[in-house]
């Protein structure tokens, strides 16, 4: 209704966090009165679900594990103008939230990301911070992101964002599918920092280093080919390309030095990677104009829905 505050929902992904999710649940309500908060369990072996019950938040479950699925599940239950999505850890500060709705409504935005500075000195490992400097780069070399921090967990979207966002993710690279998504879709965004404080004794973090780096690079590969296929290809034609041309090499010498060729299983091969090579840049070619209309199928379909105020 024009004029009427908009409706929030706080979304709070959870796995085992018995330690912390009651005062992440108060800490929120005392933010935000109006809006409601959602607890979604993802198989926890604790106390998860039902504290969060007796907080007053709405449970609900979700049986196939990964934060990915996760999200994807609440963005296509849940109906709001305005969704906060925030790790149930209890390291991301409530009093942000505010802020961030705020941002989103000034724009209006459709993703408003939540930039962490730390208040500890193991707050924020330096090792999670290098890994996130180092993806937040990429990114931005591939897609033209300008986010600080693209691996926050705290973040604020309007409702033509969630209900027009695939989620394809599973993991925790979600949150690299949720900046690529905006940046490809050229949706306004914006971010406020927040301070990120560590984790309550007890807790632990869900977050492996190594592997879940290695997951988002996958997807950073996976999207480039998808949603930027003539560069991926281009890259590979490169590839291909060059190869031929040091294999050939050799071959084209003693052709004339001595008008034959000796090396013919080399020959064979220098041929058929050049050939790979234009087979490849022109796939990308067709590609490039294949994901051109999937993202102005995307955008109409955005634009059915109104933005937030």
């Amino acid at each position: 209704m024009e004029g009427a505050d908009p409706t929030i929902a706080i979304l709070v992904p959870c796995y085992n966090e018995a330690v912390s999710i009651q005062s992440v649940i108060q800490r929120f309500r005392a933010q935000l009165p109006s809006a409601v908060i959602y607890v979604y369990d993802n198989n926890s072996s604790d106390d998860t679900a039902r504290l969060a019950e007796e907080a007053g938040a709405v449970v609900r479950h979700e049986a196939r594990q990964g934060k990915g699925h996760v999200i994807r599940r609440m963005f296509a239950d849940i109906e709001a103008d305005i969704y906060i999505i925030v790790d149930g850890d209890n390291t991301y500060d409530p009093a942000s939230a505010p802020a961030l709705v705020a941002a989103l409504r000034a724009g209006p935005l459709d993703l408003v990301n939540g930039v962490r500075v730390a208040n500890g000195e193991t707050a924020y490992r330096p090792g999670h911070r290098f890994g996130n400097r180092m993806l937040t780069r990429l990114v931005t070399r591939f897609f033209g992101s300008s986010s600080r921090d693209m691996l926050s967990g705290y973040k604020a979207m309007s409702r033509r964002f969630v209900k027009t966002f695939p989620a394809l993710s599973t993991g925790f690279e979600i949150e690299t599918e949720l900046l690529v998504h905006a940046l490809e879709m050229s949706l306004p965004l914006g971010e406020v920092e927040t301070v990120y404080g560590e984790r309550p004794a007890g807790s632990q973090s869900k977050l492996r280093t190594v592997q879940d780096g290695m997951r988002i690079l996958k997807l950073i590969a996976k999207l480039v080919k998808e949603e930027r296929p003539l560069l991926f290809f281009s890259l590979l034609a490169g590839v291909l390309a060059l190869s031929s041309l040091v294999a050939a090499t050799p071959v084209v010498v003693e052709y004339l030095e001595y008008g034959s060729v000796p090396r013919l299983p080399t020959a064979v091969l220098a041929t058929g990677l050049m050939l790979s090579a234009i087979i490849a840049f022109f796939s990308g070619m067709i590609l490039d104009t294949v994901t051109r209309g999937r993202r102005e199928l995307k955008r109409l379909h955005y634009l059915r829905y109104a933005p937030v105020h």
